[in-house]
C-alpha cells in the first residue's frame, strides 16, 4: 500500500451505489463525502434502509461503486485487480457481521486461523497468534468448541478474532450486537473500543443502536443513502 503517514485511512467521494431493480434504481448510497483518519472510531449510525450496510460493504471490498471515488489505506478501489481486491479484503480490512459467519464444521481456533492459511501463513506461526488473540479475547476455554457449543457473544468474539488474524489496517463491524442481548453487546463494544484506543485499530462501525455512542471519535449519520450529519463523538 501507498500510504504516507500524513495520509487519511479512508477518503470517499460523491460516493455512490445505485442498484438497478427492473426499470427502477434503488440508491444504496448517493454522493457520500467521508474522510477518516488513522486510529479513529468512527460510527455510522441509521434506521434499517439508511444506506449503513452498503457502505461498509463497499468500504471493505464487496461491492463496487457506481460513482464517485473511494481509497482506503493508499488503494483506490475501482483502479484494483481482482488478485489486488483479494489481497484487500484479506491484509487491509477485518470484516464482522451480526450473523458471524462462523463455519460450523470448524472449532472456534480453526475459525480464527482460516484466514491466515488462506493467506500462505505458516500454521505454527498463524496458531500462535491466533490463541494470543483468544487469550485477549478471553476465549482459551473453547478452543475446540464449535459455533453450535458456544454463546452467542463467544461466537462474535471468536468472529472479532477471526478479523483480527491477519492484522488489518482497518475493522469493519456492520451491526456486530443486532443478534445479541444487552449484557452481550455491551461486551463487544468495549471490545472493539479497547482494540481502537490500545491497538490503535482504524474501527467503522454500523449500528442503529446506542451502546457504542461513549465510544465514538465521531459519528456519521446517514438517512436514504446520504449523509445527514458527520460530527464528533459525544
Amino acid at each position: 500500500m501507498d500510504q504516507s503517514p500524513e495520509s487519511p485511512m479512508i477518503v470517499a467521494k460523491d460516493l455512490t451505489r445505485i442498484y438497478k431493480l427492473g426499470p427502477t434504481d434503488v440508491i444504496g448510497i448517493q454522493d457520500v463525502q467521508l474522510t477518516v483518519s488513522g486510529g479513529e472510531m468512527v460510527v455510522v449510525k441509521g434506521n434499517s434502509g439508511s444506506g449503513k450496510s452498503t457502505l461498509l460493504a463497499l468500504l471493505g471490498g464487496l461491492d463496487q461503486p457506481t460513482g464517485g471515488r473511494l481509497r482506503v489505506a493508499g488503494q483506490d478501489l475501482q483502479k484494483v485487480t481482482r488478485a489486488q481486491l483479494n489481497r484487500y479484503r484479506r491484509d487491509v480490512v477485518g470484516m464482522v457481521f451480526q450473523s458471524f459467519n462462523l463455519l460450523p464444521t470448524l472449532t472456534v481456533l480453526e475459525n480464527v486461523c482460516l484466514p491466515a492459511l488462506l493467506a500462505g501463513r505458516p500454521i505454527d506461526k498463524v496458531k500462535s497468534e491466533a490463541l494470543e488473540w483468544l487469550k485477549l479475547l478471553q476465549l482459551v476455554d473453547r478452543l475446540k468448541h464449535y459455533p453450535g457449543q458456544i454463546s452467542g457473544g463467544e461466537m462474535q468474539r471468536t468472529a472479532i478474532a477471526r478479523a483480527l488474524i491477519n492484522k488489518p489496517s482497518v475493522l469493519l463491524a456492520d451491526e456486530p450486537t443486532g443478534n445479541l442481548d444487552s449484557r452481550n453487546g455491551m461486551a463487544v463494544i468495549e471490545l472493539l473500543a479497547k482494540l481502537n484506543r490500545h491497538l490503535k485499530r482504524t474501527v467503522i462501525l454500523a449500528t442503529h443502536s446506542t451502546l457504542a455512542d461513549p465510544y465514538a471519535t465521531r459519528q456519521v449519520f446517514l438517512k436514504d443513502g446520504r449523509v445527514i450529519e458527520n460530527g464528533p463523538g459525544k
